[in-house]
């Protein structure tokens, strides 16, 4: 059973598919706009989590493409994660509203969407995470930093649910916001939520 978590969620939701494959012609998306991007799992043990980037609208600058899948990449081995997949989407606005609604049956847009898409949390990570970039965009101004460092956040959230995380009262907000800080500022990046 495939489970959806959303940022603004309050409980999870379940689905029957996974949604990677956002750039097929059925969506209408424009396919000239859809650009694909892989990393391979690290390269030093033979295990990691591969990470695929499908991006639905252009990209910000700088750009989020090839970057964001090797943070994440490395992210993901900082939190002890040796083998998996996970496959992000970037979508606009009216996409992730769409999606909020279907999935999770909230309005309104949202910063992230995080699929399970395991049968047990005892298997290797499978997941399929939306980011919403015009959200990214909004908030990576008031917070004063790029759009694809806040797209990572985003991402790096959506890790944190795969490995069982919830931030559906105070406790456990406090508590996941702090490990994806913690495991950003052990990447190099700092502190990106900022508690």
């Amino acid at each position: 059973m495939t489970q959806t978590h959303s940022s603004s969620s309050s409980a999870p939701v379940c689905v029957r598919e996974p949604v990677a494959g956002l750039g097929d012609d059925s969506d209408g998306s424009d396919p000239d706009q859809s650009e694909e991007h892989t990393a391979r799992p690290g390269s030093d043990s033979g295990l990691g989590c591969a990470v695929t980037l499908d991006l639905q609208i252009s990209d910000c600058d700088p750009p989020a493409g090839g970057w964001l899948e090797d943070q994440l990449t490395r992210i993901a081995q900082l939190a002890g994660v040796t083998d998996g997949r996970l496959g992000i989407a970037v979508v606009d606005d009216e996409q992730m509203t769409s999606m909020h609604q279907q999935y999770c049956d909230q309005p309104g847009t949202t910063d992230v969407l995080t699929f399970d898409l395991r049968d047990s949390q005892d298997e290797p990570i499978e997941g399929d995470l939306v980011l919403c970039m015009d959200e990214a965009r909004r908030q990576a101004q008031q917070r004063g930093h790029d759009t694809r460092l806040e797209l990572l956040l985003y991402a790096v959230h959506g890790l944190m649910h795969l490995l069982g995380e919830d931030d559906h009262d105070e406790a456990g907000y406090q508590k996941m916001h702090r490990r994806e800080d913690e495991l950003l500022t052990r990447a190099g990046l700092g502190p990106v939520f900022g508690l």
